[in-house]
């Protein structure tokens, strides 16, 4: 089919409300030098708000990881001849030195934040971004603190490219990318809702009581040896070991934060025998529960 001549058009840059700070070559250079910043450092920022004709070819690919962010409209990416499909509330980080292309969605712009970043800090947070070993779009929910984090990094680079200036802004886009991409364990509540996780909760619900493992694969309506053997595939522990273990890091709270006393405080979470508790913390933890107390709260 012809192209019209509407869909020939091709903007890198120049929209209506876009915002764009490119440090230059010799500002860059300062960063090698400093350990705040050797480790990952911006070199272009950006935000596109309907950005109709957007359109970007890079056939030897870019020096840095891309981020793209998109959170009005969508478009498409293209890496290595993969396609990805961006929409609201998703992302992608493109790796550096690898060929690509990306554009807007013609009849449904796309409206995107963006970074380029490096450093081996970098490449560290784009491998955490990857889903075993793939590229793939992320989904993130909307979030106004995140889109406010960003407009504070051009409010500080319009100001000033001193270096704490310089240091404070790469610090808060490190911060800014790890809330995409760890979005996930920052949440966990959000996405564990598999069997183990819901169970982890249930113990945690109930840290107060002993409870027996019937009761907890009865909770999930399965079987005790299969939930013995799921438990154990996801935390490395049984289920029983994984609940003491809670038990045990709810009472270090207490013995910080608290005056009861080891009995107290053990039958408060649930054990009939205050000696058992006090050799099972010192196995756990390596002090007994009142060495733990008098060693922290010196």
């Amino acid at each position: 089919m012809r192209l019209t001549e509407d869909s020939k058009i091709k903007i890198k840059e120049g929209f209506v409300g876009q915002k764009m700070i490119v440090l230059p070559p010799n500002i860059r250079k300062t960063f090698t030098g400093n350990p705040l910043l050797s480790a990952f450092y911006l070199t272009d920022i950006g935000f596109y708000p309907k950005a109709s004709h957007h359109e970007r070819e890079r056939k030897t690919g870019a020096h840095e990881y891309i981020l793209l962010y998109c959170v009005d409209g969508e478009g498409e990416i293209h890496i290595n001849h993969q396609y990805y499909r961006i929409k609201p509330n998703t992302f992608l980080i493109i790796p550096r030195e690898t060929a690509h292309r990306y554009k807007s969605s013609a009849t449904n712009p796309w409206s995107i934040y963006w970074a380029h970043f490096r450093g081996t800090n970098a490449e560290a947070i784009y491998n955490r971004f990857l889903n075993d070993g793939q590229i793939q779009v992320r989904e993130v929910p909307y979030d106004e603190t995140r889109i406010k984090l960003f407009e504070q990094l051009f409010s500080v680079l319009d100001y000033s490219f001193n270096i704490k200036e310089l240091e404070i802004v790469n610090i808060k886009l490190q911060h800014f990318i790890a809330s995409l991409v760890y979005y996930k364990q920052i949440n966990p509540v959000t996405f564990d809702t598999d069997s183990v996780s819901l169970s982890i909760a249930f113990m945690k619900k109930n840290i107060d009581k002993k409870i027996k493992m019937e009761t907890l694969a009865d909770h999930l309506g399965i079987s005790i040896s299969h939930y013995i053997r799921v438990f154990k595939q996801k935390t490395g522990s049984s289920p029983i070991n994984y609940f003491n273990l809670l038990k045990i890091q709810q009472s270090c709270q207490y013995l910080y934060f608290t005056d009861r006393s080891v009995k107290e405080i053990s039958v408060a979470l649930g054990f009939d025998d205050q000696y058992y508790f006090s050799r099972l913390f010192s196995k756990l933890i390596g002090l007994s529960p009142l060495n733990y107390r008098k060693k922290h709260r010196k």
